[in-house]
């Protein structure tokens, strides 16, 4: 509204009629504001965008394949060379072996995982193959 100078009891009138009108809508956007804001504030709304940030990532979906991936090879190594003994020594260095293989596992998932795949897309072929060749 420009700052014209008001003369008349009408001109006054409808000044205020026009600011009037003015607050109401700024009262109905600030309370539109105010809903949508204290909706997203909400601890399941930042909750909610957190997880599906956090699980539309590539990067860190590749990564927990890593770090999985690697903690399943690092246990499987453990056991395949220490099994169940009850000697200390042996259960110790069964426990640096299994972190020696995580780590390694994990900082190299993506080629071993595509290794792994290819393996058994080949077993899976070569099945395939053998089922064939005995019709």
């Amino acid at each position: 509204m420009s700052m014209e100078k008001i003369t008349s009891a009408k001109a006054l009138r409808a000044s205020i009629l026009q600011l009037e009108s003015q607050q109401l809508e700024h009262e109905r956007l600030l309370k539109e504001q105010f809903a949508l804001t204290y909706t997203e504030m909400k601890p399941a709304s930042i909750i909610r965008r957190t997880v599906k940030d956090v699980f539309s990532s590539a990067d860190l979906k590749d990564g927990i394949f890593g770090v999985a991936l690697g903690l399943v090879a690092g246990h499987l190594t453990k056991k395949a060379a220490v099994g169940s003994t009850h000697n200390p020594l042996k259960q110790l260095l069964g426990a640096f072996l299994e972190l020696a293989v995580t780590n390694v596992v994990s900082k190299n998932s993506d080629g071993i995982g595509s290794k792994v795949i290819h393996l058994i897309q080949d077993y899976l072929n070569k099945g395939k193959e053998n089922v064939e060749h005995e019709e």
